[in-house]
């Protein structure tokens, strides 16, 4: 009809845009662009940036946050029982560790050569810290671990067999990047859980890196596996291209157990002198 305006609802024309935007950067799984682009372009056009500098902006915080999630899930895939780092662990609780060489593991190249880490030392030294701490640095650079003890990755590969899953197993543990195996020696193991065990290790031999911890020396790791024969072929697979962490010395937990306890026991102390004290002269009533 000639003279009639056809009008819209208000702000449907100037909401389309963004509808569409958030629509087609939800295909693309660009959330954090997103999330962002509105606040960034403000932020561009009261500093006078221009165009390619504010998409840059924002590229740049769709990849940071991308690196992110990606490092938690694959911190999620590794199964860690806590996730430690090195800037909680005391190096000087424990003399014998050499700090340099775990720095430098730390930095993964290790994993890049297909080498293995073996850490020694009696129990509450920190071996499970350091493990752990080395498993984050490998995620943070983008490699896929597993954590597992060895008693209960026996336990798995047992099941496997039973229920026929045997291989797979198998085959996803020589595809981690970086299997991390603790406690080996804590639990005999049986002589179908050894060679189970052993299977796994020479399956990696060279084709990928595995951390150790253990309690035990190597001369005593034949009352775990049973058999020396085994021991030899392992440590043989293991040793070739390691780097082995002497973990020696006073239990780490029991000392700082006792620092909490003794902590404890000075706050009770001055609370309790607290409570003698007279309330207006603060002197101790005897």
């Amino acid at each position: 009809m000639t003279g009639v305006k056809e009008t819209m609802p208000a702000g449907t024309m100037a909401a389309a845009p963004q509808v569409l935007l958030a629509h087609h950067l939800k295909q693309l799984k660009l959330p954090t662009v997103l999330r962002e682009y509105d606040k960034v372009a403000r932020e561009c056009a009261r500093d006078g940036v221009d165009h390619p500098r504010y998409l840059l902006r924002l590229v740049e915080l769709e990849l940071i946050d991308r690196e992110r999630r990606m490092v938690e899930r694959r911190i999620r895939a590794a199964r860690f029982p806590a996730v430690k780092s090195f800037d909680t662990f005391d190096f000087t609780a424990i003399p014998s560790l050499n700090k340099m060489l775990v720095l430098e593991l730390a930095r993964c190249g290790y994993i890049l050569r297909r080498e293995n880490i073996i850490a020694l030392g009696n129990s509450g030294t920190g071996k499970t810290h350091v493990a752990l701490a080395l498993g984050l640095a490998a995620c943070q650079k983008g490699f896929s671990v597993a954590f597992t003890t060895a008693a209960s990755l026996v336990s798995q590969l047992l099941e496997a067999r039973d229920e026929k899953r045997l291989l797979r197993l198998q085959r996803e543990l020589q595809a981690v990047k970086l299997l991390i195996v603790d406690e080996l020696g804590y639990v005999p193991l049986s002589p179908t859980g050894a060679e189970l065990l052993f299977k796994v290790f020479s399956q990696r031999y060279e084709r990928g890196s595995t951390i150790v911890t253990s309690n035990l020396p190597f001369e005593d790791w034949t009352s775990v596996l049973g058999s020396e024969r085994l021991t030899g072929a392992l440590l043989d697979r293991l040793t070739h291209h390691v780097s082995i962490l002497a973990m020696n010395g006073d239990s780490y937990r029991l000392r700082q157990s006792a620092g909490r306890r003794r902590a404890t026991a000075a706050a009770e102390q001055n609370q309790a002198t607290i409570d003698e004290a007279d309330p207006e002269t603060g002197e101790i009533i005897a």
